[in-house]
């Protein structure tokens, strides 16, 4: 039987119905007036073998009642637009519209055979004429529109074109969901149960199907066999742990989605495209951080803002937030050319009302960055420009110390030059006990800005507040982990991981932007701060975890390799050193790093000597003084490992 299933649809004779957007109204209305003329003619043979021969009317005859119940029919069909709907989309208020046309049918003609009853006593109708004719017509009328949704859902449902789903949770978020699966016109799934880790919610019916407990034996059961995707429901979304609680999905291979918060459903219901794939930043256990927007609105609405590295992803996402307290004028400073113009694009599209200034120029270039400073006069300047990538410093260091370090002390140093408020530095947490160059970089950056600020309050100058941010990686970035994962399974593996232990702290660009703009907003001025950035996350787990949501099987489908520690990296990140403690801030998720002191006067020296050993491209001499500025720097996996002996 199956087999002549398939055969049909391979002729391409359902396909093409499929296809059609839907069936003409008047094809459907000419098919309801045939099953309406079968269910009168059915219910008058019924009623003539009851009453025999009591069935002639001498007000109308056979066929004139016929046409009084049809044109009547006919006429509620058109007030309730019965005819108007897609078929394979019928819903409840399809089949209430339908009762009511029957209804209202019956209810007209009963009351004009009772008048009439009493005029003449005769009768038009008979009144078991009547009711066999609505339960019959109401229930032809139905099963017309479930067997074409059913037939409909069949073989779209194995052509793939519907995907059977389960909805996690079943509170109101999740009904909200599963009614606009079931009344979509353009849709793509098919409700066929919910999922609930509450017992007492289980072994129930909700809309006609299932609820089914969460746990592993019920999902490979029950869940496996009838659905290829979950769907969370907002709510459910933020009550569970989903780093662990939706593992239980994905180990079994199904595809798990997510639609967007109940506060910004619009008109009380998502859209079917608001539904996504979950993405692999979902299931890490982050710390939701929270910050004091007023505060932060209250020191830069109306100021001018100066963003450095405004094309990378951080600084352009600490573009978009500090839109939201409305600056006077944010200058955008890169000088990646490509990526400054898009960025422009798009906020002049989204942004109309925004001032903004584009500047293209290197923060190496100290004469070209006063130029700008002089002119904008910039209340704050967000310093996110710099080089990130381990392997490719550990290769260049001289390019490392000219822009992590070269870039910052020259708009650090104009920074007091032409009183700007607050100096926000970004920094990372390859910074703490650093094993390569790009680590090691921007931990003399913060050194030069801290030593800065403190000589200044030593001399009763505190107009200039430097403020640094350490955080770890940051999820989504230009080059991270997880874009290159997506890559390589987009193209069918393998996916390259370093180290089966290697582990790394993440947090989203959206976040790390928000610490940026907490700190800015409370520093007081030489302090570093951090964030409680959760559990650390297994760089391996995190790859099959990937490739597990892409629909593949881990080392069945795409294979994991691992290629060893690239040059300068280590097994485990770090948010402080061992010689490093902390102080609470009003936010608990943010706190301040007591570090060492350095004084300004004798790193200020050492400074301008490595800038002068990176300018004459010294590499080994350049790496060995930055060794003896940060002795916490011991190389790991370079060649300049020998610099530590």
């Amino acid at each position: 039987m199956k087999d002549r299933f398939t055969f049909l649809w391979s002729s391409d004779v359902f396909s093409h119905l499929i296809n059609l957007k839907y069936i003409p109204r008047w094809v459907v209305l000419l098919f309801d007036i045939f099953l309406c003329l079968l269910s009168y003619y059915i219910s008058y043979h019924i009623s003539s073998r009851i009453y025999k021969d009591a069935m002639d009317s001498r007000i109308l005859s056979v066929f004139g009642r016929l046409g009084v119940i049809i044109t009547l029919q006919i006429f509620f069909f058109w007030i309730f637009h019965t005819y108007s709907g897609v078929l394979r989309y019928s819903s409840y208020v399809d089949a209430s519209k339908l009762l009511m046309a029957v209804f209202f049918n019956i209810g007209i003609i009963s009351v004009t055979n009772f008048i009439v009853f009493i005029s003449t006593t005769d009768k038009m109708f008979y009144y078991s004429t009547l009711l066999i004719y609505a339960v019959l017509s109401f229930l032809l009328l139905f099963i017309l529109r479930l067997a074409v949704k059913s037939i409909y859902d069949y073989f779209t449902q194995n052509s793939g074109q519907i995907t059977p789903v389960m909805i996690f949770g079943t509170q109101s978020a999740a009904i909200g969901i599963a009614k606009m699966i079931r009344s979509a016109e353009d849709n793509k799934y098919k409700l066929v149960g919910f999922i609930d880790d509450d017992k007492n919610a289980s072994e129930r019916l909700i809309m006609g199907v299932h609820v089914y407990h969460l746990d592993e034996k019920t999902v490979k059961k029950h869940v496996v066999n009838k659905a290829k995707a979950i769907i969370v429901s907002p709510n459910k979304m933020n009550q569970i742990n989903p780093n662990t609680d939706l593992d239980i999905f994905i180990n079994n291979n199904l595809s798990v989605l997510t639609s967007p918060p109940m506060s910004i459903w619009q008109n009380d219901m998502p859209t079917i495209k608001q539904i996504k794939s979950i993405q692999i930043e979902d299931l890490l256990e982050r710390p939701k951080i929270n910050i004091s927007s007023e505060k932060i609105a209250k020191q830069i609405k109306s100021k001018v803002v100066l963003i450095t590295g405004a094309a990378g992803s951080i600084g352009s996402e600490i573009v978009r937030q500090v839109i939201m307290f409305q600056p006077n004028l944010i200058i955008l400073l890169d000088q990646a050319e490509s990526p400054m113009h898009m960025l422009k694009l798009e906020l002049e599209e989204q942004f109309p009302d925004q001032n903004f200034s584009t500047f293209l120029g290197d923060v190496r270039n100290k004469e070209r960055m006063e130029y700008l400073i002089e002119m904008y006069r910039p209340d704050y300047i967000y310093h996110a420009a710099a080089y990130k990538h381990v392997p490719l410093m550990e290769d260049n260091p001289v390019e490392s110390i000219q822009v992590n370090v070269r870039g910052t002390k020259n708009l650090a140093d104009l920074a007091i030059k032409y009183k700007v408020q607050h100096f926000v530095m970004v920094s990372t947490d390859k910074a703490v006990n650093p094993t390569n160059v790009m680590g090691a970089s921007k931990r003399i950056a913060e050194i030069y800005v801290q030593s800065l600020f403190r000589k200044l309050q030593a001399e009763g100058n505190t107009t200039t507040k430097f403020i640094t941010t350490r955080f770890g990686n940051v999820l989504g970035s230009n080059g991270s982990v997880i874009p290159h994962f997506k890559s390589q399974i987009e193209k069918g593996g393998p996916v390259t991981v370093t180290h089966p232990e290697i582990i790394r702290y993440f947090m989203t660009i959206p976040e790390a932007c928000m610490l940026v703009l907490e700190a800015g907003s409370i520093g007081h001025g030489g302090e570093i701060f951090i964030f409680d950035m959760g559990s650390p996350v297994k760089i391996v787990n995190l790859a099959r975890k990937m490739i597990r949501l892409a629909g593949f099987i881990p080392e069945v489908d795409i294979k994991i390799e691992f290629t060893g520690l690239r040059p300068g990296e280590k097994l485990y990140e770090e948010l402080l050193n061992q010689k490093e403690i902390t102080t609470k801030t009003h936010n608990p998720k943010i706190m301040i790093a007591k570090v060492q002191e350095y004084d300004y006067d004798t790193v200020s020296v050492q400074i301008d000597e490595l800038i002068q050993y990176a300018l004459m491209c010294k590499n080994f001499l350049t790496v060995s003084l930055m060794k003896k500025i940060v002795p916490e720097f011991l190389s790991k996996n370079s060649q300049y490992e020998r610099l530590d002996v």
